[in-house]
C-alpha cells in the first residue's frame, strides 16, 4: 500500500489501545450495575460507542435517520468490527450476533454488556433466541441485523441471507398496545471513505476491514496507529414484507438499496441529493405494444396501499 507505512504509527497505535482498554474497563463498571438492575437506558450504549468512536478517532457522517417506526429491524453491510461501533453511535439499539461473538475476549464482554441477542447460524432463531428477539421488539428497541451473515473487504455487498429475514415475519405487540403491527425494515448502507480527510483506496479500505482469518488484536493495533476514519452512514426508506411480497424479495430489495448506497458512498457521491428510484415498470409482457395492436400501451398506477397496477386503455372510438 503506497504511502501506508509513512501514516502508521507504533506508539500511537499503544497509547489508543490503552485509552480503548481503559474506557471499555471504566464503561464496564456502570453499565454493568445498569443491567444488573435491570434499567433499560438504550442511550448508555450510544454513550460508549461514542467513546470508542473518539479513541479510535472515527468520525461518523450520517445520511437520513432512524425511521421512528416500531417494531424495526436494521439491516446493513458488514465489513469490520467497526461497524458496530459505528451504528452503535446513531442507533439506541441492540445488536444481533452470531454465537461465536460472545466467545470473543474484550469485544465478547461487550457484546454480552450490551445485551447483544446471540443466534446459532446453523438453526432458525427458535427457543429462547427467538422469544428474546421478539422481547427486545415488543418493547421498542430496534435490532440491528448484518444479513450477509459475514464480513468482507469493504469495497462490495454479499448477498444477503433471505433466512436471515425471518423475524420480519413476525407480527409483534408493542408494549402498552392491544393490536399487533408488523416488523418494519430499514436499510443501511455504512462504508470508510476517507482516512486523515483524504480520499480512501480500495487497499486502504483493506486495512480497516476484518474478515477472514485475521488475528482481531493484531488488527485492532494496526488499525489504531494508522489517521484518522471518515465513516459514512446512508439511512434508507423503511419497507415491510407485505409491501415486498415474500421473505426471499424483502431481502433482495434490501441488498439492493444496501449495495447502491454503498457504491454513492465509495464514489463520492455522499454529499449528492439523494436520486428517488424509479418507479416499477409494467410486466415484460405488457411493455410494449405492437404497432398493429388496437390497444394503448399499458398504465401503471399507485395504489392508496403501495400496491401497484396495469391495466390497458381502449383507444377512444372513431368518429
Amino acid at each position: 500500500m503506497t504511502g501506508g507505512s509513512s501514516l502508521f504509527s507504533p506508539v500511537a497505535g499503544a497509547f489508543r489501545l490503552a485509552l480503548f482498554l481503559g474506557w471499555t474497563l471504566v464503561a464496564m463498571i456502570p453499565y454493568s450495575l445498569i443491567t444488573l438492575i435491570g434499567w433499560r437506558v438504550r442511550e448508555s450504549g450510544m454513550i460508549y460507542w461514542k467513546g470508542v468512536a473518539g479513541v479510535c478517532r472515527i468520525t461518523v457522517r450520517s445520511r437520513g435517520s432512524l425511521v421512528g417506526d416500531r417494531p424495526l429491524l436494521v439491516v446493513a453491510n458488514h465489513s469490520s468490527y467497526l461497524d458496530i461501533v459505528v451504528l452503535g453511535t446513531l442507533i439506541p439499539g441492540v445488536f444481533v450476533a452470531k454465537a461465536e461473538v460472545g466467545g470473543w475476549p474484550i469485544f465478547g464482554w461487550m457484546a454480552k454488556l450490551a445485551r447483544t441477542i446471540f443466534i446459532d447460524r446453523k438453526r432458525s432463531a427458535t427457543g429462547e433466541a427467538r422469544a428474546e428477539i421478539l422481547k427486545r421488539l415488543a418493547g421498542g428497541e430496534p435490532l440491528i441485523l448484518f444479513p450477509e451473515g459475514t464480513s468482507n473487504d469493504g469495497n462490495r455487498v454479499y448477498p444477503f441471507k433471505s433466512a436471515l429475514f425471518s423475524v420480519a415475519q413476525e407480527t409483534v405487540t408493542l408494549t402498552g398496545e392491544a393490536a399487533p403491527r408488523p416488523v418494519v425494515v430499514q436499510p443501511v448502507s455504512l462504508a470508510y471513505t476517507r482516512v486523515n480527510g483524504m480520499p480512501m483506496g480500495r487497499g486502504w479500505r483493506q486495512i480497516y476491514a476484518w474478515y477472514g482469518d485475521m488475528d482481531l488484536f493484531e488488527h485492532l493495533f494496526a488499525l489504531l496507529g494508522f489517521g484518522a476514519l471518515t465513516a459514512e452512514v446512508i439511512f434508507h426508506d423503511s419497507l415491510t414484507l407485505a409491501e415486498a411480497g415474500s421473505r426471499k424479495a424483502l431481502s433482495d430489495r434490501c441488498h439492493k438499496v444496501v449495495a447502491d448506497g454503498l457504491r454513492v458512498s465509495l464514489r463520492g457521491g455522499f454529499d449528492d441529493p439523494p436520486v428517488a428510484p424509479p418507479p416499477p415498470g409494467p410486466p415484460e409482457s405488457l411493455a410494449a405494444t405492437s404497432p398493429e395492436s388496437p390497444v394503448s400501451p399499458p398504465v401503471v398506477e399507485d395504489g392508496a396501499d403501495g400496491a401497484v397496477a396495469v391495466k390497458t386503455v381502449a383507444p377512444p372510438a372513431g368518429p
